[in-house]
């Protein structure tokens, strides 16, 4: 596909202006499938989850979806226009009402829809409310697990040296506040797929065990 402009670049992946109403997200690395990860978006869009519109695709790299306004909540919290604790929230919420989603194709009746990487950097916060987006590693299986992951990528940089540090280390305390299905085994797997992750440094690798211990000291 011809793309226009560039829009913006994660750790792997670019994203290209289409035109006002659509942008194209190009995997550079190869690592997902695009025409998937648009099925789950879709799904859990019909059920009245924050997903963007994505057009049907038959790509393993380019998934065409809806172009959205407004800063990611990570920009949010460093230009000082969100509280830390007010994300931290905003995260529990949106996982709870991904989790009241029955997971697709399935005959386990608890199995639910995990995103598996829902953190600050991966919500816009548009004028029309939260949009979620980036669901390449999504897949069926239990709630601890993707309130564990995001617990691990919230604390891994409350226990860091960076500057979005300082307010990370209120937003663990914010999305465990409440009773949550996180448990010490959906934890130790968090930890072990979050080491497996191929975009991490091994800075980040290092930090696993110090953020496996704040969020023991926060939930259990």
């Amino acid at each position: 596909m011809t793309t226009g402009r560039l829009f913006g670049s994660g750790r792997s992946a670019d994203v290209y202006e289409i035109d006002e109403a659509w942008v194209l997200r190009r995997d550079r690395e190869g690592w997902g499938d695009a025409a998937a990860e648009g099925e789950v978006m879709t799904y859990v869009r019909s059920h009245g989850y924050p997903a963007p519109r994505v057009r049907p695709s038959t790509s393993r790299t380019d998934l065409v979806m809806e172009r959205l306004s407004g800063p990611t909540m990570l920009g949010a919290l460093l230009e000082g226009s969100l509280a830390p604790a007010e994300a931290g929230t905003e995260i529990a919420r949106l996982l709870r009402q991904l989790h009241a989603i029955p997971a697709r194709d399935t005959a386990a009746p608890a199995s639910r829809v995990l995103h598996l990487d829902l953190h600050p950097d991966n919500v816009i916060l548009t004028p029309a409310g939260p949009r979620v987006i980036d669901w390449p590693n999504t897949e069926n299986g239990a709630p601890g697990l993707d309130w564990a992951m995001s617990a691990v990528i919230l604390a891994q940089v409350a226990v860091s040296d960076t500057e979005t540090a300082a307010p990370a280390r209120t937003m663990p305390t914010a999305l465990l506040a409440d009773p949550t299905p996180l448990t010490p085994e959906t934890l130790k797997e968090a930890r072990t797929r979050r080491a497996a992750n191929p975009t991490m440094t091994p800075r980040e690798t290092e930090l696993l065990g110090e953020a496996e211990d704040l969020i023991r000291t926060l939930a259990f």
